[in-house]
């Protein structure tokens, strides 16, 4: 398994310590051009300030990484932002760009997604295991000299015993119990970024690009067992979604596209669909991300419109 240490903004740490309610934000950098692909979904972030306080002052649990634009990362995460204000929001982040943002610009930048957050309480900050990480630094719990100390941290959230840090954070199949051990879930924020992320911004089914109309659709509800995980979603057009949604529209496990004869025979129309009916959709490009075998058969079996 492995921790991040992520070295945060004080203002973005007491902003959000104020607010415990939040407990899934946006570790944002100001540039969007680099993917985060240190940590597996579930693994520790941890959060420290910068010298010389060189405090760890709380953590959570890395849920996604999306760049999105600044307005997107408000629409999705708000406060969440560690700001009252998407202004405010714009002001914070033009401190760590070489240039400001200038008005009407909403540039992209690089969301990383954390959930189940906690702060320490200022009495019991814990000090750095290294104080020179100026950006960030990665552990392996296996082999690095700092688990011990990592394990302390994690001792501290109410969770360690019993877990083997030498071995990935990963349980394969339905989650049950403490959702920390459940790296594949994600928080409803994050799952809307992800997903967005994951089919290059584009409907599964039609290929639009319109951003104000895409949404992550749930493959199974989360009221039927569903999760908000990648391979539980598809990123479909609003209407698309709500077909899909009332089973005139399904995916096959070769992630083919079918048509319900319903939807001609109620409303007389649905060719854009028919004539895509038996074609691939598109999928993600990572394998892992690609939409889950057994929940496009729950969909087949309990919602779709066959006849």
């Amino acid at each position: 398994m492995k921790a991040y240490v992520g070295v945060t903004d004080h203002g973005w740490y007491r902003f959000l310590a104020a607010r415990p309610a939040l407990n899934e934000v946006n570790f944002w950098r100001p540039s969007g051009n680099r993917e985060f692909r240190v940590l597996a979904h579930g693994e520790p972030f941890f959060f420290k300030t910068h010298h010389p306080h060189n405090q760890v002052v709380g953590g959570g649990f890395f849920s996604g990484f999306a760049p999105l634009r600044v307005s997107e990362a408000w629409e999705f995460f708000g406060q969440g932002n560690g700001s009252d204000s998407l202004a405010f929001m714009r002001e914070q982040l033009s401190k760590y760009r070489a240039q400001p943002i200038a008005p009407g610009e909403d540039p992209v930048i690089g969301c990383v997604i954390i959930r189940d957050v906690w702060f320490f309480p200022d009495d019991r900050l814990a000090p750095a295991f290294a104080s020179n990480i100026v950006q960030g630094k990665s552990y392996d719990l296996a082999a690095h000299a700092a688990a011990p100390y990592f394990h302390g941290l994690l001792g501290r959230m109410g969770i360690g015993a019993g877990i083997d840090l030498s071995e990935p954070w990963h349980r394969d199949g339905p989650v049950f119990g403490d959702p920390r051990l459940a790296p594949r879930r994600l928080g409803q924020q994050a799952f809307q970024a992800v997903v967005l992320h994951a089919y290059d911004r584009r409907c599964a089914i039609t290929g639009d690009k319109i951003r104000p109309v895409l949404q992550a659709a749930h493959i199974r509800p989360l009221t039927s067992g569903g999760e908000h995980r990648l391979d539980n979603g598809l990123l479909l057009r609003s209407d698309v979604h709500t077909l899909y949604d009332r089973g005139y529209l399904a995916v096959d496990p070769r992630h083919r596209l079918l048509v319900s004869p319903r939807l001609r025979e109620e409303f007389g129309n649905g060719e854009e669909f028919y004539r895509r009916a038996g074609s691939e959709i598109a999928v993600p490009h990572r394998p892992q991300d690609r939409p889950d075998r057994q929940a496009l058969e729950w969909h087949l079996d309990e919602v779709f419109q066959r006849s």
